[in-house]
């Protein structure tokens, strides 16, 4: 599909106009990048309420862009399908009622073609907005337009987490992306431990020095932690086998009450993905089944299963505020997301950095919950519900995954899923009372 940069006389653009739009057309892109190996076929399936099918994804980030931007924005803009504001909105009230999310795998109309043609329409219109928007409603658009990247961004990585989940059904083990160049792998350094004597610290956003943030990051707030040890590294596929071998999901007093309960009903005895056979252990990827990497990060787990694996090592889960303090300083360099290459965690490398792993590869369940910030208020509007409406019954995760768009990771941003979900990759450090 051919970008918007084909669309406008980019030289009559101010450098602002032509920055915002250059972001906006290679994010567009990447995502079309990430649907590009799949099969028609693949692009429509759903293979469980949680997830959304890859043309969903397509289609619905289009239809954030068409819905905030271009509505409001062009009073000459004409919609697509006008269908489509029902059909691809996801949760949000303000705009009107939305088709059922466990059924989206049922919209075999539109196709994937047509779906491409919604996307590029909407991609013209936005670069034609781009130029002509007056100076005076300028800054408006340029931040919806971020909000919009930020959003695109998030859902290539529900789109490769998505369609994983969806592949694994299948017996032929497939694969949709190429596999990554084999890691550095230079065994496991023992588990270390970085002190920190807490005190109180401020945590959050900084509105003030912030170049784009989502409105749950803030505001910037004080928070008394006492002193702590954070481990210098994620926790291994070898240790978690190591956990499962002593009956780490065979004994109840590791669990909480709803995790146990799960595990029973569920009958888990591994990470999502993760099989035993004669050979050994494999889990399932991007790029097909492959024997267990025991040095790289264990991932694909919930939050009680991350919590059990605490408890039977004698530790815990770090709280959003310590992680954030223990990471704040550091460049945000680690594995992210390349399309067309199978996004997987990587062992610790050997870097001489005291601690490491921390952005990229997995996302690291926290043990706070999700909840509002001291001063929080959410937007006004329909975007109001992006984050907000939220925060009940979830909990926070931090630092990115190898699904994760290199650039879209902050220390201040935050996740959220609910304890019992494990088809994104989510993984584990550990910490400790000081």
């Amino acid at each position: 599909m051919r970008g918007p940069n084909h669309l406008v006389n980019v030289s009559r653009m101010s450098d602002r106009r032509l920055e915002i739009l250059r972001a906006f057309e290679n994010t567009r892109e990447g995502s079309c990048a990430l649907a590009a190996p799949l099969t028609q076929e693949d692009q429509t399936v759903q293979s469980m309420t949680d997830a959304s099918p890859t043309k969903w994804h397509l289609a619905h980030t289009t239809w954030f862009f068409e819905t905030f931007l271009l509505k409001p924005f062009d009073d000459s803009y004409a919609p697509f399908n006008g269908a489509f504001e029902h059909l691809f909105n996801s949760y949000y009230n303000a705009i009107g009622e939305q088709y059922p999310r466990a059924s989206r795998g049922m919209i075999t109309r539109p196709g994937v073609a047509e779906t491409l043609d919604f996307r590029a329409y909407v991609d013209k219109a936005v670069a034609k907005l781009l130029k002509n928007v007056s100076d005076n409603r300028f800054t408006e658009v340029f931040q919806l337009m971020r909000i919009g990247i930020n959003h695109e961004q998030q859902h290539q990585e529900l789109l490769c987490t998505d369609i994983k989940h969806a592949l694994s059904f299948n017996p032929l083990a497939l694969a949709a992306y190429d596999a990554p160049a084999p890691a550095a792998d230079n065994g496991v350094p023992k588990l270390g431990w970085i002190a920190h004597e807490g005190g109180l610290e401020e945590t959050g956003i900084d509105w003030e020095l912030a170049e784009f943030a989502f409105d749950n990051e803030g505001p910037r707030h004080k928070s008394y932690i006492d002193p702590f040890n954070i481990a210098d590294r994620l926790i291994t596929n070898g240790e978690y086998l190591a956990f499962m071998a002593d009956g780490g999901y065979e004994t109840a007093s590791l669990w909480l009450a709803d995790g146990w309960a799960l595990v029973n009903q569920e009958g888990w005895r591994a990470p999502l993905y993760s099989e035993e056979s004669k050979k050994g252990w494999t889990s399932f990827t991007l790029h097909g089944r492959e024997p267990l990497n025991p040095n790289a990060p264990v991932t694909h787990i919930s939050y009680f299963e991350a919590a059990a694996f605490a408890e039977w090592a004698g530790k815990r889960l770090p709280r959003e505020e310590e992680w954030e303090l223990a990471v704040r300083d550091l460049p945000l360099e680690g594995n992210f997301l390349r399309p067309g290459i199978s996004p997987a965690p990587a062992p610790v490398n050997g870097s001489a950095a005291p601690l490491r792993q921390v952005f990229g590869d997995c996302w690291e369940w926290t043990q706070s919950p999700y909840t509002a910030y001291p001063g929080y208020r959410a937007p006004k509007g329909a975007v109001g519900e992006y984050n907000g409406k939220f925060m009940s019954g979830q909990m926070v995760l931090r630092g990115g995954s190898c699904a994760t768009p290199e650039g879209h990771i902050r220390p201040t941003y935050r996740n959220f899923f609910y304890p019992h979900q494990r088809w994104q990759f989510t993984g584990i450090r550990l910490a400790e009372d000081a």
